[in-house]
């Protein structure tokens, strides 16, 4: 569904079969609306990560990141300090800041993720070309 919106935007609803699907072994993720949708105000993706599933290892980005976690519980390291985030959470990771995320748990971890502003979704094809040379390993002991 698209409609008038506010400036150039429009409305959207994306349904449960649609978005832009990048598979990356044992970490998915689907994007939902992105900087072509929202004037790259922001981009809004869901994550899964099997379970047992180490993440993409510690890096930086100049967008903050909102993550919601659906299911399962997604331990995070955000600068440093490592939480487990269980369905429910909520956790800011603002620009710049050091982050990773893994699942160790025994079911897949689901999670949204709204990026301010929008933008990183342009990086996803080399990042599911680098999973395809780099896969993702099991969880070991911290």
């Amino acid at each position: 569904m698209n409609g008038s919106g506010n400036g150039d935007r429009k409305s959207l609803v994306v349904r449960p079969d649609e978005g832009r699907e990048y598979d990356m072994g044992r970490m998915r993720a689907v994007f939902f609306a992105d900087g072509d949708q929202t004037s790259n105000r922001y981009s809004i993706s869901e994550w899964s990560l099997e379970a047992q599933t180490e993440g993409p290892g510690a890096h930086s980005h100049p967008d903050d990141h909102i993550f919601c976690v659906l299911e399962g519980t997604l331990s995070l390291l955000i600068g440093g300090q490592r939480a487990d985030a269980p369905r429910g959470s909520y956790a800011l990771i603002p620009g710049g800041v050091s982050h990773d995320f893994h699942n160790s748990g025994a079911e897949t971890c689901r999670f949204i993720s709204i990026n301010v502003p929008a933008g990183f979704e342009q990086m996803m094809p080399r990042l599911v070309k680098w999973f395809e040379d780099n896969p993702l390993g099991d969880v070991t002991a911290p």
